[in-house]
């Protein structure tokens, strides 16, 4: 890639041709151009003023809304997974959260400190930073109405704070005011809930080891539910589980999971997708939106 930074200044953080079947919950995708892990917010932002403003930049977190297609990503791809790990409370109601935070870590960390509402996020299985990209739910909650400030960092490694208010979003969906900003951090507001307790999470937990198949490789829902319904009921409905292009399948325990078996390609995850909403489209009339983030060239 023309462009990349002298070795000498990021070597020993930088990978070519990195696989990212490594650092997806599907376990499928071809390779990032250029991986790059900095060692913290400083380092991420020298990084960025490196690159040429042509370059492009992908993050990542826990990859488990992802898949890239076979033939890779290209330009950079950043990965702040335990390295903006922070997690700290700010004020009597207040909880900053960096972008690398696994989620489930912030849920059981609020209800250990009494605040809430946030046991939904132990349901999200990626990090904040991929939560805050895209108002990411569970069991009812919603990241952004619990969104006081966030801390963002630019294409020339500038950093600011931006209000929530600067920021409009809806389900599954948010639209920053400028683009080629990122997340670094998020300030949550909360409330006290004195009767917040470990066990709501565990059973919401259990009941999610019940009903969904959490230990295969999947990307977790694949589809947004449309307004009044939810996705899985129409896949399933319309004759969808355990469908299967390659070694990709519908889930036969939850309809808006599709499993990689262990064989699939990414053309295959992508393929079996775009059958089921194309049934049903036919089926019921309802185009299915992806959730999960498409990224990538073909093979």
């Amino acid at each position: 890639m023309n462009g990349r930074p002298a070795p000498a200044a990021f070597a020993d953080r930088v990978r070519l041709a990195e696989p990212m079947s490594r650092h997806t919950s599907w376990r499928a995708g071809g390779p990032a151009e250029l991986w790059f892990e900095p060692r913290d917010a400083e380092d991420l932002a020298a990084f960025l003023r490196a690159l040429p403003p042509q370059e492009p930049v992908t993050w990542v977190g826990l990859g488990s809304n992802l898949l890239v297609r076979d033939g890779g990503i290209r330009g950079a791809v950043i990965s702040v997974h335990g390295i903006l790990d922070g997690l700290e409370r700010v004020g009597e109601l207040r909880v900053r959260a960096e972008a690398g935070v696994a989620c489930a870590r912030l849920g059981r960390r609020c209800v250990q400190w009494q605040l809430g509402p946030a046991e939904f996020f132990a349901g999200i299985p990626g990090t904040v930073g991929g939560a805050l990209a895209m108002n990411a739910g569970a069991w009812g909650g919603e990241t952004w109405p619990l969104v006081a400030e966030v801390e963002v960092i630019n294409r020339a490694g500038e950093r600011r704070r931006r209000a929530a208010s600067e920021y409009h979003w809806g389900y599954r969906s948010v639209t920053p005011p400028v683009p080629d900003e990122w997340f670094l951090a998020a300030t949550f507001g909360l409330e006290q809930r004195p009767d917040a307790d470990l066990a709501t999470i565990n059973a919401l937990l259990e009941r999610r080891r019940q009903t969904q198949p959490i230990n295969e490789r999947t990307c977790g829902s694949v589809f947004r539910n449309p307004p009044g319904d939810h996705a899985a009921r129409l896949i399933e409905a319309a004759g969808l589980k355990g469908c299967r292009i390659g070694g990709a399948v519908v889930s036969t325990r939850h309809a808006n999971f599709i499993v990689n078996e262990g064989t699939a390609t990414a053309a295959d995850l992508e393929a079996l997708l775009r059958h089921v909403q194309a049934v049903v489209q036919d089926v019921h009339g309802v185009r299915l939106e992806p959730e999960v983030r498409i990224l990538g060239e073909a093979a």
